[in-house]
């Protein structure tokens, strides 16, 4: 079969996610009294993995998570703990306000775009991040009217690695799964599920740690147009 369209994730993937957060807490953390040590934002980024674990699986809301993580950071770092959730939600908002002014494409996604776009080739996102946020970040490094639909578990119910997300973003976009080709940085998430739901993927390993055996890796989206992988 054909391919016909490329379906991207966002974080990491065209969007610096870790550049931005990395930004943000170096400029955040000394606000609120933390030393933006390695370690400090080390444990940010273990924190926001394990707590957006919990708000996929439904265990919390959105903004539940937020509180939960900044609650465990602040507990683990010996910052200022204490208030209720208005404080907190406060303080989170302070962090996302640096957040949003470090976001940034990679330099290599509006070229991939372009050169797909030449080829004719549809462009979608499928992020597990909330509707609003993941928009937003388009918007503002230019690419929401380059990448064609965006999809995002919130608006879905269904998040990665759930194979289901994969097969449900292909019958909206009124597309075969086998016509389709997942990008992103993540095997776990952007890859292997992609693959179970019928669709092609290609993992982007932008610092070459990923299972060397697999057969459809690029370390850069310059190399994608020239990489899609072909039936069978």
């Amino acid at each position: 079969m054909t391919v016909q369209a490329v379906l991207f994730d966002l974080d990491g993937t065209l969007l610096d996610h870790e550049a931005a957060v990395t930004a943000a807490l170096l400029r955040w953390l000394p606000e609120i009294g933390v030393e933006a040590t390695a370690p400090a934002r080390a444990l940010w980024f273990t924190l926001q993995e394990r707590h957006l674990s919990d708000w996929r699986a439904g265990r919390v809301t959105f903004q539940q998570q937020r509180r939960h993580r900044l609650r465990d950071f602040l507990l683990a770092t010996g910052g200022p703990v204490g208030g209720d959730d208005d404080r907190l939600d406060a303080l989170f908002s302070a962090f996302l306000r640096w957040y949003a002014q470090s976001w940034a494409p990679y330099p290599d996604a509006v070229p991939a775009l372009d050169a797909l776009q030449r080829s004719g080739l549809r462009t979608a996102v499928l992020t597990n991040g909330s509707q609003s946020q993941q928009t937003d970040k388009l918007a503002r490094i230019g690419l929401l009217d380059r990448v064609g639909p965006v999809y995002t578990g919130e608006a879905l119910g269904l998040f990665k690695p759930d194979p289901a997300v994969f097969a449900e973003v292909c019958r909206r976009w009124g597309l075969p799964p086998g016509a389709v080709v997942s990008v992103g940085d993540r095997h776990d998430l952007d890859v292997l599920p992609a693959r179970a739901a019928g669709l092609r993927a290609v993992h982007l390993d932008r610092d070459r740690s990923g299972p060397p055996g697999e057969p459809h890796r690029i370390t850069s989206l310059s190399e994608l147009p020239d990489r899609l992988p072909s039936a069978g």
